[in-house]
């Protein structure tokens, strides 16, 4: 796909050459992704890029996720070309590829406006914890609780994240587990939860994170904080679940938010197991 635009700018499909100027992208906004992040988020993906004069100044990215979710991430345009339209541009280009899905993105503050415009709506908030781990106790467990490392018998996990997210993460999952160190928390030998860490930015990111309650999510979050103690770490933890003013208590800041907004329907999780951090800002 190419595309030229009212701007003279060039729209176009993105290539795995271009990563290394998203990186640069990325930075010129001061977000921590490195190389091998947004190798994975194109791995996982697809995306547009807007070109000027030869140069790219501006990119998009999207996940599918079954047969009637995506998620749009990555939405960046270079400083010196802001306010020209080009961030419009790329969401009407990604859009159109989008037709009769539903669609969610992260959105901060200054992208709300536009993203409204484009008919998506507000229906969840996301809050950055982030900083140095801190030291913590050994996690306050109930009788018959156990947080263990996953095991080659924890296939029903894929299926626990997508049912508590309400859209197909399957492959999603299976796909960034392999990257990740991984624990379960399970009640009575059955699993109920589970919570990954793996590289991102600047450190460690733990996400997702799944379990049946806030006392769930905290022994799965205790379990890799105390693991980390002393190293940045970062969740994305969903506002209304209790763990960010849990995170708060402990000592790992709140440094930003985002609202996540939908167009179409409105994903609805089910099943026991909630969602309590998403995997990363990007991915939604």
């Amino acid at each position: 796909m190419v595309v030229a635009t009212k701007a003279s700018n060039v729209l176009r499909d993105m290539t795995i050459e271009d990563l290394q100027r998203a990186v640069e992208l990325s930075a010129e906004q001061s977000w921590p992704h490195r190389t091998e992040d947004w190798e994975l988020f194109y791995e996982l993906g697809e995306g547009i890029v807007a070109e000027s004069e030869g140069k790219v100044v501006g990119s998009i990215m999207v996940w599918r996720y079954g047969g009637n979710f995506a998620s749009i991430g990555m939405v960046i345009v270079t400083p010196e070309k802001q306010r020209e339209g080009i961030g419009r541009q790329l969401m009407e280009a990604m859009l159109a590829r989008l037709e009769g899905w539903n669609v969610t993105l992260n959105a901060t503050a200054d992208g709300i406006p536009l993203y409204a415009k484009l008919g998506f709506e507000p229906f969840a908030t996301v809050h950055q914890h982030q900083g140095l781990a801190p030291t913590m106790p050994l996690a306050e467990l109930r009788p018959g609780e156990r947080v263990r490392p996953m095991g080659g018998t924890d296939d029903m996990l894929p299926a626990m994240y997508s049912q508590a997210l309400g859209m197909d993460r399957d492959f999603f999952l299976r796909r960034i587990a392999r990257d990740s160190q991984s624990v379960v928390l399970s009640r009575d030998h059955e699993p109920v939860g589970f919570a990954l860490l793996r590289r991102f930015g600047r450190g460690r990111v733990i996400a997702p994170i799944v379990a049946p309650d806030l006392g769930g999510a905290q022994a799965l979050v205790t379990h890799w904080l105390g693991a980390k103690a002393g190293r940045f770490c970062r969740i994305d933890a969903l506002v209304g679940t209790g763990l960010s003013e849990w995170l708060e208590d402990i000592g790992l800041p709140c440094v930003g938010k985002v609202t996540t907004m939908v167009r179409g329907k409105p994903p609805q999780g089910s099943g026991a197991a909630k969602m309590f951090a998403v995997a990363s800002q990007a991915f939604g």
